[in-house]
């Protein structure tokens, strides 16, 4: 009897000690859980809570942690962990995020020049040419390439829109011409620049943090954005950012990626929740995106901001052999006739 006691005792310190101990998986939770549990951090760039981004972030974290029973736990952060998405790009390569939200000019800094194709200016027309093309063969092939040249490191889940960029300045611009040496917020190398530098101006290099600020006290003449993002920052209230032009020039891209390789490690019901949080989230953020577009346009008008169209043919025409050139130089050609021949 007293051996089996010890016996005993010993599985049931053995069996203790098993489930105290550390299982490795960088994906488990903290919490009590399960031992299937796991933790996402969610992060975007922008801090304004009712930015589009939120809306998705926060659909994706309601969808996965319903469907999952609590299983997956999600943390979203807007802005505390990194207003630059070149840091939200690092920390999903380093673990210290597992979804990030980011612009195609922040993954070629990861080596990935194929995704530069979604910066082209003028390369879509509508939001029914850029849904048809990211929900298509194109977007299923860019997903491709962003996860097989990172190497697993980024695995897309889904599309996002910062929706249609315009010009807004301290000036009215009624053609082309009215831009000559006026400096303008925006990247400052590749395709976004050159076509810039073409129409006239100066591109200018000043974080998002600091551009009210610079709008303010003329470090720049001019900047480029969609109405949500710049009339939630209070741009158009600046006198170099009262006059808006709506040359309409991006339709823009955005993705939403996961650390590939920490997802090989989830379990395939926890994949398939995450993917279907993942279309909850293009949903929402589509539909805040789509619908905040005319709110902040109206708010801008209403706070004295002048708001003018242009004819956007003259810029199209500068755009379209800058396009071709880049295309080429980043063998994209193909995709770029499909996008092209979907309009």
């Amino acid at each position: 009897m007293r051996k089996y006691l010890l016996s005993l005792a010993v599985l049931l310190m053995v069996g203790f000690l098993a489930a105290c101990g550390d299982d490795g998986g960088s994906g488990e939770s903290e919490s009590s859980g399960g031992e299937d549990s796991i933790k996402i951090v969610a992060a975007h760039n922008q801090t304004d809570p009712e930015n589009p981004y939120q809306d998705g972030l926060l659909a994706f974290k309601e969808a996965a942690e319903s469907e999952s029973d609590g299983q997956i736990e999600v943390e979203v952060h807007a802005g505390t962990i990194g207003t630059e998405e070149a840091e939200l790009v690092e920390k999903l390569k380093t673990g210290a995020a597992d979804v990030v939200l980011v612009s195609p000019g922040f993954m070629t800094s990861t080596g990935i020049d194929q995704v530069d194709l979604f910066a082209f200016p003028y390369l879509f027309d509508s939001y029914d040419h850029w849904e048809t093309v990211v929900n298509g063969e194109v977007g299923d092939e860019m997903a491709q390439i962003i996860n097989e040249e990172s190497n697993n490191d980024f695995k897309l889940l889904g599309y996002w829109t910062a929706g249609v960029r315009h010009y807004y300045g301290k000036e009215p611009i009624e053609q082309m011409e009215d831009l000559e040496g006026m400096t303008i917020r925006t990247q400052t190398s590749g395709v976004v620049s050159e076509f810039w530098e073409e129409v006239g101006t100066v591109p200018t290099s000043v974080s998002w943090g600091e551009l009210y600020q610079g709008l303010q006290q003329d470090v720049v003449d001019s900047a480029e954005n969609a109405y949500p993002y710049f009339v939630q920052q209070d741009h158009h209230q600046t006198e170099n950012g009262k006059y808006i032009t709506e040359t309409g020039h991006d339709y823009t891209t955005r993705f939403l990626l996961i650390n590939g390789n920490e997802f090989d490690n989830y379990t395939e019901e926890q994949q398939e929740i995450i993917m279907n949080a993942a279309q909850e989230s293009v949903d929402a953020e589509w539909e805040s995106l789509y619908s905040q577009e005319e709110e902040y346009k109206e708010i801008a008008k209403e706070d004295g901001a002048e708001i003018n169209e242009i004819d956007r043919q003259p810029f199209i025409d500068i755009a379209e052999p800058i396009q071709d050139k880049y295309a080429e130089e980043i063998g994209v050609i193909d995709l770029l006739e499909k996008i092209r021949e979907a309009k």
